[in-house]
């Protein structure tokens, strides 16, 4: 018997296919792996910079203010680090990369639930794939085999942006050698500075010694003075 034509339709009479579940915003797999390779990467520049080199470069510091210097050598290091994760959340915000990855994580999915599920269905008694007459098919099989080619067209989108995300993080590597190297090179005038202080300081205590040896040289011609007035 036809249904009424007001007679709502139950879910599986539903001529619509059901609506996508929402992308997560959680990292996924790949955006779990992408940031722990970034981490690694960035680690290991902050490993090159370790306290010894650092120190090597400024001997007078090392030598005369160790804990001082090995604090703005802290300070340096944490803010490095902060700055290079920041710009890489700022990144993965701006590219959308993780609703991105998750999305492809889910189609990846999918794709490999079909591809099993179809393998175990079509395979008979003898090992023979056997043909499935496509109006046998239910209609949600039907439905994501007409999906699939956009699917491809999609995860090649996505490969493509993945590819210019990796591309982007090696850019943001360089960047942070770059910033490494320019921080190196303003420290370098700490030592220059440095010794201008202690010259400085030097040229300090001589005047003040020849200062004394000035008054007392005043004072010995005052009392020369006074024996020659009497």
């Amino acid at each position: 018997m036809a249904p009424e034509p007001n007679s709502p339709l139950r879910d599986d009479e539903s001529p619509s296919p059901p609506p996508q579940p929402p992308i997560a915003q959680t990292p996924g797999p790949r955006v779990t792996r992408l940031q722990e390779i970034y981490a690694q990467a960035l680690a290991r520049t902050l490993r090159a910079n370790s306290y010894a080199n650092f120190a090597a470069c400024f001997p007078t510091p090392a030598k005369h203010v160790p804990a001082s210097l090995e604090n703005v050598w802290r300070q340096l290091n944490a803010k490095l680090e902060e700055s290079a994760k920041a710009e890489f959340e700022e990144i993965l915000a701006e590219r959308d990369a993780i609703a991105q990855l998750n999305e492809l994580d889910r189609l990846v999915g999918e794709a490999r639930a079909r591809r099993d599920a179809a393998a175990a269905a079509g395979e008979n008694g003898n090992g023979e794939k056997e043909r499935v007459p496509p109006h046998t098919l239910p209609p949600d099989m039907l439905f994501r085999a007409h999906l699939t080619p956009q699917l491809e067209k999609t995860k090649a989108v996505l490969d493509e942006k993945i590819q210019a995300t990796e591309t982007e993080n090696l850019e943001l590597a360089q960047r942070v050698q770059t910033q490494r190297a320019e921080i190196e090179r303003l420290l370098a005038g700490l030592e220059t500075v440095v010794a201008d202080v202690e010259g400085a300081a030097a040229a300090a205590t001589e005047y003040g010694s020849q200062n004394h040896l000035r008054e007392e040289a005043m004072q010995m011609n005052e009392e020369v003075k006074a024996v020659s007035e009497q």
